[in-house]
C-alpha cells in the first residue's frame, strides 16, 4: 500500500513531540513519517492498521510504531469518543550516538532503525508515566520520556507487532485510490462484499482491481476483509457478553463453523478460547480525560 508522507513538528520547546488527541472519530488516514511514535489508547474502541498487521484496540493499548512505518488507526464504526496520547520523536533526538552508550544497550535495540513495531503490556505505572509528562516542564519531561522509554526496552512481555508491507512503486493517483477503498471497506466489512462492488469504486474492472489490491497491500481483497472480521471480532469478545454466535453474525459470518475456522486460522485459537484468555487477563485503569484535536492519529 502506497502511504502518505506526513510530517511531524517538534514543539519550540523540546526536541519532540508530546499530544493528546480526543475526537469523535479516528478516520482512516494511511500515512508514515520518519518519527517513533508511541500510541496510547485512552479512550475507545477500533481497528489498529500498522504495515502488514490488522488487529482490535481498545482502552490500554500501547504501541511503539517504528521510523516510515505506515500506519493507521481508526474507530469502531457508530462508536464516539476517542482519545490517544502520543509521543513522536526521532531516534537521535538526543544526539547521534546518545543510544550507542553501553546503558542504554536495550533502548537502543527497541529504537532499531529497521524495527516495524512493537506492542507492549499498558501495566498501570506505564500509562501513569504517559499522562504525567503533561504536567512537566521540558527539561523535566524529557527525561521522564527517556526513563519511559527504558522502561518499555525492559518489558519481556512485548512483542513485535507488523513487517513493512509491500507497497513501493505505487502512484500518487493509486495511493488515493487504496485510500478510497481501504477506508470504505472499514465500514462495509461486516455486510456482503461483493467484489465488483469494491472494483466500481475504484473505477476498475474487477479482474485488473484484484491484481491491483493485491500488488498494493500484498494479499487478496477476501484476506484483508477477514482480517477486519477477526478483529472486530476479537473486541467484541473482549469487550461484550455476546454469544459467539451472535458476535459471527455481527462480523460478517452466517455460518459459525466458517467463522471458527477463520478465527483460528489467524488467532491460533478458537473464539472460545481467546475469551477465556482475555478475561483471565488483567483489564486497564479507566484512561483520563484529554483536550481535543482534528488530526488523525500519527
Amino acid at each position: 500500500m502506497r502511504a502518505e508522507f506526513r510530517p511531524v513538528a517538534a514543539l519550540p520547546q523540546t526536541s519532540w513531540r508530546y499530544d493528546v488527541l480526543r475526537q469523535r472519530a479516528f478516520e482512516f488516514s494511511w500515512h508514515f513519517h520518519p518519527e517513533f511514535e508511541l500510541v496510547l489508547i485512552t479512550r475507545g474502541t477500533g481497528t489498529r492498521i500498522i504495515g502488514d498487521r490488522i488487529e482490535s484496540y481498545r482502552a490500554g493499548d500501547l504501541t511503539l510504531i517504528g521510523s516510515n512505518m505506515p500506519h493507521a488507526y481508526v474507530s469502531t464504526p457508530g462508536t464516539s469518543d476517542q482519545e490517544a496520547i502520543l509521543v513522536q520523536f526521532r531516534r537521535d533526538f538526543l544526539g547521534t550516538e546518545f543510544f550507542s552508550r553501553p546503558e542504554f544497550a536495550a533502548t537502543a535495540r527497541l529504537l532499531d532503525p529497521t524495527a516495524s513495531a512493537t506492542i507492549f503490556e499498558a501495566r498501570n505505572s506505564v500509562v501513569d508515566r504517559c499522562h504525567a509528562l503533561a504536567d512537566l516542564d521540558p527539561p523535566g519531561r524529557t527525561l521522564a520520556m527517556l526513563e519511559l522509554l527504558t522502561t518499555l526496552a525492559g518489558d519481556e512481555r512485548a512483542r513485535p507487532l507488523a513487517r513493512h508491507a509491500p507497497f513501493d512503486g505505487l502512484s500518487r493517483a493509486a495511493r488515493r485510490r487504496v485510500d478510497v477503498v481501504c477506508a470504505h471497506l472499514q465500514t462495509a466489512y461486516a455486510g456482503e462484499v461483493r467484489l465488483a462492488d469494491v472494483a466500481e469504486l475504484a473505477h476498475l474492472s474487477p479482474t485488473a482491481f484484484s491484481r491491483f489490491f493485491r500488488r498494493a497491500l500484498g494479499r487478496t481483497m477476501t484476506q484483508y476483509v477477514t482480517e477486519l472480521r477477526i478483529a472486530a471480532a476479537c473486541q467484541l469478545l473482549r469487550d461484550s457478553d455476546l454469544a459467539v454466535t451472535a458476535i459471527a453474525a455481527r462480523c460478517g459470518y452466517d455460518n459459525l463453523s466458517n467463522f471458527n475456522r477463520r478465527f483460528r486460522a489467524l488467532m491460533n485459537r478458537s473464539p472460545r478460547e481467546y475469551r477465556r484468555a482475555v478475561t483471565a487477563a488483567q483489564e486497564p485503569d479507566s484512561p483520563r480525560q484529554g483536550r481535543e484535536q482534528r488530526t488523525p492519529i500519527g
